[in-house]
């Protein structure tokens, strides 16, 4: 488990407000952020943990 944040899930558009980027931004590059995704049926979900650790890794 990533030091820091919670298990809660974020939609893309949370994530993408946290990022101060827009939600379509954040639907096609999370893969090639590194950003791990997680299906909730067809929705996209982001755990505010992995979001934290990318933030702590490139900018940290």
């Amino acid at each position: 488990m990533s030091a820091g944040g919670s298990n809660r899930l974020l939609t893309p558009e949370e994530v993408a407000d946290w990022l101060k980027v827009s939600e379509i931004t954040v639907k096609n590059k999370y893969r090639t952020w590194g950003i791990k995704a997680q299906k909730v049926g067809r929705l996209l979900r982001f755990r505010e943990r992995d979001i934290v650790a990318y933030l702590e890794d490139h900018y940290g």
